[in-house]
């Protein structure tokens, strides 16, 4: 049974924040992806996914991660991703992932770690 995931965003000087909770999969998904344009992501800003709360991300979850970075990307932006979660660190590292995000332990420590890129 699919458990309820909470989104809260919030804006701070590097850019937006996505805190996601509960189950990333197959019936949340479409809840952050549909959140996605909303963020106002500006160029050289980065988007923060905050995953210390996720209690479960099937392949859908791992491709909506993958989504929410190509729309950073689209948007002249870079993405991090903090407090990953043992579970989707381990597939991460198993499909090559953790190549393609940069992860933080919190989103204090991106924001910490963000430069503003020029377009």
């Amino acid at each position: 049974m699919t458990r309820q995931l909470i989104l809260h965003t919030r804006t701070t000087l590097a850019g937006a924040v996505m805190e996601l909770a509960g189950d990333l999969d197959h019936h949340t998904a479409p809840q952050v992806r549909a959140a996605l344009p909303g963020l106002g992501l500006g160029n050289g800003q980065q988007l923060t996914l905050d995953l210390g709360g996720l209690t479960f991300c099937d392949s859908s979850g791992i491709t909506l991660l993958i989504a929410a970075r190509n729309h950073a990307l689209a948007a002249n932006a870079t993405i991090a991703l903090v407090a990953v979660p043992d579970r989707v660190s381990r597939i991460f590292r198993l499909v090559g992932l953790d190549q393609v995000f940069p992860t933080h332990l919190t989103a204090q420590d991106a924001e910490a770690a963000w430069h503003p890129t020029a377009g």
